[in-house]
């Protein structure tokens, strides 16, 4: 992160304050409650923590998404990182495959949760 100095465009700075201080609190959030919760029941109504990171998760740029790739319907499932740009196809993250879509979905959020531990 450049130093506030360096940006001359005062709302820039704000974002990443704002940007910094949001990640320090959703990584309060994230508990093995929280976790075994997704894991159980990643769609539907969760508690204010877990919609908190969802809602973070899903509203981060396009080019660090992750998303869910069909194999084979209803047998194969892997996780791929968007490339935010128009025509560039995504990456695939590992070979893992997911036999199911549910369990896809919660290895997306596991990737979130780990990528907000680690910025």
């Amino acid at each position: 992160m450049q130093d506030a100095a360096q940006v001359d465009d005062r709302d820039e700075v704000f974002r990443r304050v704002f940007e910094t201080r949001q990640r320090e609190f959703l990584r309060t959030l994230v508990t093995p409650e929280v976790i075994e919760e997704h894991r159980l029941s990643p769609l539907g109504q969760h508690t204010e923590p877990l919609d908190r990171l969802l809602v973070y998760f899903n509203r981060r740029p396009l080019a660090q998404r992750y998303a869910i790739v069909t194999v084979r319907p209803f047998e194969a499932y892997r996780v791929v990182i968007l490339s935010g740009q128009r025509g560039v196809p995504p990456k695939e993250v590992d070979e893992k495959i997911y036999t199911s879509h549910t369990e896809a979905q919660h290895a997306v959020f596991m990737r979130n949760v780990q990528d907000l531990l680690e910025a």
